[in-house]
Protein backbone atom coordinates (compact mmCIF):
# COMPACT_ATOMS: atom_id res chain seq x y z
CA UNK A 1 0.00 0.00 0.00
CA UNK A 2 0.78 3.73 -0.60
CA UNK A 3 2.72 5.09 2.00
CA UNK A 4 1.85 8.51 1.63
CA UNK A 5 -1.91 7.05 2.60
CA UNK A 6 -2.33 7.37 6.45
CA UNK A 7 -4.29 4.26 6.79
CA UNK A 8 -4.43 1.33 9.14
CA UNK A 9 -4.82 -2.10 7.27
CA UNK A 10 -6.22 -5.20 9.77
CA UNK A 11 -5.68 -8.45 8.76
CA UNK A 12 -8.25 -11.33 9.89
CA UNK A 13 -6.16 -14.16 10.44
CA UNK A 14 -2.32 -15.07 9.66
CA UNK A 15 -3.34 -18.30 7.42
CA UNK A 16 -5.52 -16.97 4.75
CA UNK A 17 -5.73 -13.41 3.42
CA UNK A 18 -9.37 -12.18 2.69
CA UNK A 19 -10.62 -11.54 -0.66
CA UNK A 20 -12.45 -8.60 0.91
CA UNK A 21 -11.79 -5.23 2.36
CA UNK A 22 -13.84 -2.91 3.74
CA UNK A 23 -12.78 1.02 3.89
CA UNK A 24 -14.05 2.41 6.86
CA UNK A 25 -14.98 6.31 7.56
CA UNK A 26 -15.14 7.90 10.05
CA UNK A 27 -17.30 10.94 11.60
CA UNK A 28 -15.91 14.71 12.50
CA UNK A 29 -13.98 13.35 15.85
CA UNK A 30 -11.61 11.04 13.75
CA UNK A 31 -10.30 7.88 14.72
CA UNK A 32 -11.72 7.41 18.01
CA UNK A 33 -12.45 4.20 20.35
CA UNK A 34 -16.04 3.57 18.52
CA UNK A 35 -14.24 3.27 14.94
CA UNK A 36 -11.33 1.51 16.62
CA UNK A 37 -13.55 -0.87 18.09
CA UNK A 38 -16.30 -1.09 14.72
CA UNK A 39 -13.17 -1.61 12.62
CA UNK A 40 -11.75 -4.49 15.03
CA UNK A 41 -15.30 -6.46 15.49
CA UNK A 42 -15.56 -5.86 11.72
CA UNK A 43 -11.96 -8.11 10.98
CA UNK A 44 -13.06 -10.78 13.15
CA UNK A 45 -16.12 -11.44 10.73
CA UNK A 46 -13.19 -12.73 8.50
CA UNK A 47 -12.48 -8.92 6.54
CA UNK A 48 -9.69 -6.69 5.77
CA UNK A 49 -10.17 -3.32 7.12
CA UNK A 50 -8.58 -0.15 6.28
CA UNK A 51 -9.88 2.98 8.14
CA UNK A 52 -7.64 5.92 7.01
CA UNK A 53 -7.13 8.92 9.54
CA UNK A 54 -8.54 11.80 7.38
CA UNK A 55 -8.23 14.12 10.26
CA UNK A 56 -4.22 13.69 10.37
CA UNK A 57 -4.64 14.72 14.30
CA UNK A 58 -2.75 12.90 16.99
CA UNK A 59 -5.57 12.41 18.99
CA UNK A 60 -9.52 12.59 17.86
CA UNK A 61 -12.07 15.26 18.89
CA UNK A 62 -14.17 14.32 21.97
CA UNK A 63 -17.60 14.17 21.62
CA UNK A 64 -17.73 17.50 23.71
CA UNK A 65 -16.10 19.33 20.92
CA UNK A 66 -18.57 18.83 18.48
CA UNK A 67 -18.63 22.64 16.91
CA UNK A 68 -14.53 22.79 16.77
CA UNK A 69 -14.74 18.89 15.10
CA UNK A 70 -17.01 20.14 12.30
CA UNK A 71 -15.11 23.34 11.96
CA UNK A 72 -11.99 21.21 11.35
CA UNK A 73 -13.29 18.88 9.00
CA UNK A 74 -14.99 21.36 6.81
CA UNK A 75 -12.12 23.68 6.68
CA UNK A 76 -9.29 21.09 6.62
CA UNK A 77 -11.25 17.91 4.94
CA UNK A 78 -14.47 18.25 3.53
CA UNK A 79 -16.36 16.23 1.79
CA UNK A 80 -14.34 16.53 -1.54
CA UNK A 81 -11.19 16.25 0.09
CA UNK A 82 -12.04 13.10 2.03
CA UNK A 83 -13.78 11.78 -1.31
CA UNK A 84 -10.11 12.62 -2.83
CA UNK A 85 -8.32 10.54 -0.28
CA UNK A 86 -10.74 7.47 -0.70
CA UNK A 87 -10.10 7.54 -4.51
CA UNK A 88 -6.52 7.52 -3.88
CA UNK A 89 -7.11 4.57 -1.71
CA UNK A 90 -9.40 2.85 -4.07
CA UNK A 91 -6.58 3.37 -6.69
CA UNK A 92 -3.97 1.65 -4.83
CA UNK A 93 -6.16 -1.45 -3.57
CA UNK A 94 -8.07 -1.69 -6.63
CA UNK A 95 -6.19 -5.13 -7.91
CA UNK A 96 -5.38 -6.46 -4.31
CA UNK A 97 -9.35 -7.91 -3.70
CA UNK A 98 -12.02 -9.07 -5.47
CA UNK A 99 -14.64 -7.11 -3.57
CA UNK A 100 -14.73 -3.08 -2.00
CA UNK A 101 -16.81 -2.25 0.35
CA UNK A 102 -16.63 1.33 2.37
CA UNK A 103 -19.20 1.86 5.32
CA UNK A 104 -19.18 5.43 7.00
CA UNK A 105 -20.62 7.52 9.88
CA UNK A 106 -22.21 10.55 9.82
CA UNK A 107 -20.02 12.95 7.89
CA UNK A 108 -18.28 9.48 6.96
CA UNK A 109 -21.43 8.02 5.70
CA UNK A 110 -21.54 11.17 3.03
CA UNK A 111 -18.78 10.56 1.66
CA UNK A 112 -19.31 6.57 1.53
CA UNK A 113 -22.52 8.03 -0.32
CA UNK A 114 -20.36 9.85 -2.44
CA UNK A 115 -18.15 6.75 -3.16
CA UNK A 116 -21.86 4.82 -4.74
CA UNK A 117 -20.32 6.54 -8.11
CA UNK A 118 -17.51 5.49 -7.96
CA UNK A 119 -15.48 2.63 -9.83
CA UNK A 120 -14.54 -0.52 -8.03
CA UNK A 121 -16.87 -0.52 -5.49
CA UNK A 122 -19.19 -3.20 -4.81
CA UNK A 123 -21.19 -1.81 -2.13
CA UNK A 124 -21.29 1.53 0.76
CA UNK A 125 -23.04 1.27 4.06
CA UNK A 126 -23.87 5.15 5.16
CA UNK A 127 -24.82 5.38 9.02
CA UNK A 128 -27.23 8.52 9.79
CA UNK A 129 -25.31 10.46 6.72
CA UNK A 130 -27.61 13.43 7.94
CA UNK A 131 -25.59 15.40 4.78
CA UNK A 132 -26.68 13.00 2.14
CA UNK A 133 -29.81 15.19 1.42
CA UNK A 134 -27.36 17.72 -0.05
CA UNK A 135 -26.34 14.33 -2.61
CA UNK A 136 -29.88 13.12 -2.67
CA UNK A 137 -29.64 13.39 -6.90
CA UNK A 138 -26.67 10.80 -6.91
CA UNK A 139 -27.30 7.43 -8.87
CA UNK A 140 -25.47 4.91 -6.92
CA UNK A 141 -23.44 2.65 -9.41
CA UNK A 142 -23.10 0.05 -6.81
CA UNK A 143 -25.55 -1.05 -3.43
CA UNK A 144 -26.25 1.01 -0.34
CA UNK A 145 -27.34 0.40 2.35
CA UNK A 146 -28.49 3.08 4.84
CA UNK A 147 -29.47 3.46 8.38
CA UNK A 148 -31.04 6.60 9.85
CA UNK A 149 -32.85 7.27 13.70
CA UNK A 150 -36.16 7.89 13.96
CA UNK A 151 -35.54 11.71 14.23
CA UNK A 152 -32.82 14.33 13.37
CA UNK A 153 -33.07 17.76 14.57
CA UNK A 154 -31.61 18.92 11.31
CA UNK A 155 -33.89 17.59 8.98
CA UNK A 156 -36.74 15.32 8.49
CA UNK A 157 -35.98 11.47 7.68
CA UNK A 158 -38.64 10.91 5.99
CA UNK A 159 -38.41 13.33 3.66
CA UNK A 160 -34.69 11.87 2.32
CA UNK A 161 -35.95 8.44 2.64
CA UNK A 162 -38.88 9.08 0.40
CA UNK A 163 -36.00 10.99 -1.87
CA UNK A 164 -33.83 8.04 -1.80
CA UNK A 165 -36.29 5.47 -3.29
CA UNK A 166 -34.42 5.00 -6.34
CA UNK A 167 -32.48 1.83 -7.71
CA UNK A 168 -29.52 -0.09 -5.27
CA UNK A 169 -30.51 2.12 -2.31
CA UNK A 170 -32.26 0.23 0.41
CA UNK A 171 -32.95 2.51 4.07
CA UNK A 172 -33.87 1.17 7.11
CA UNK A 173 -35.01 3.51 10.03
CA UNK A 174 -34.00 2.65 13.71
CA UNK A 175 -35.17 3.65 17.39
CA UNK A 176 -33.00 6.06 18.85
CA UNK A 177 -30.78 9.22 17.36
CA UNK A 178 -27.97 10.49 15.91
CA UNK A 179 -25.18 8.13 17.12
CA UNK A 180 -26.90 5.47 17.73
CA UNK A 181 -24.60 2.71 17.15
CA UNK A 182 -21.80 4.10 19.30
CA UNK A 183 -21.64 2.59 22.54
CA UNK A 184 -19.57 5.67 23.40
CA UNK A 185 -21.89 8.15 22.80
CA UNK A 186 -25.03 9.16 24.97
CA UNK A 187 -27.14 8.22 22.29
CA UNK A 188 -26.30 5.02 21.75
CA UNK A 189 -29.10 2.39 21.70
CA UNK A 190 -28.11 -0.60 21.83
CA UNK A 191 -31.25 -2.57 19.80
CA UNK A 192 -31.01 -0.42 17.05
CA UNK A 193 -27.17 -0.95 17.24
CA UNK A 194 -26.93 -5.01 16.80
CA UNK A 195 -30.16 -4.65 14.16
CA UNK A 196 -28.23 -2.39 12.32
CA UNK A 197 -24.77 -4.40 12.65
CA UNK A 198 -26.91 -7.60 11.69
CA UNK A 199 -28.62 -6.02 8.43
CA UNK A 200 -24.79 -4.67 7.69
CA UNK A 201 -23.07 -8.32 7.65
CA UNK A 202 -25.84 -9.62 5.54
CA UNK A 203 -25.25 -6.94 3.12
CA UNK A 204 -21.34 -7.19 2.78
CA UNK A 205 -21.75 -11.01 2.03
CA UNK A 206 -24.70 -11.18 -0.36
CA UNK A 207 -23.32 -8.22 -2.33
Amino acid sequence: MNNDINSVLIHKNQEKNSDTVIIVIHEIYGLNQHIHGFCESISKQGFDVIFPDLLERETPFDYSQEEAAYRHFMENVGFTGALHKIKEILSDIKDEYQKIFILGFSAGATVAWLCSEEEYVDGIVGYYGSRIRNYAELAPQCPALLFFPLEEPSFNVDELISALEIKNVEVHKFSGKHGFSDPYNSNYHAESAQKAVSKMMKFFRLN
